[in-house]
């Protein structure tokens, strides 16, 4: 999985689960969704999240290598 990948996944894990939690057990939870959603723009403006820079220092790739023919 790359960089890219896995902040689609993140976010979209981080979102569903706030949600869930804003709704079962304390509305204030909905302020992180409405960061992730902030953090998702701003991404997208820049090209920089904090999330890349967290899962370069561990090591996930960038781009997918192509599988040799």
């Amino acid at each position: 999985m790359t960089i890219d990948n896995l902040i689609h996944v993140i976010g979209g894990t981080f979102v569903v689960l706030s949600v869930l939690l804003g709704m079962f057990v304390d509305p204030r939870f909905l302020w992180f969704t409405i960061f992730v959603g902030l953090n998702l723009a701003q991404s997208g403006v820049t090209g920089w999240c904090p999330m890349m820079s967290i899962l370069r220092k561990l090591g996930v790739p960038e781009r997918r290598t192509s599988a040799p023919v």
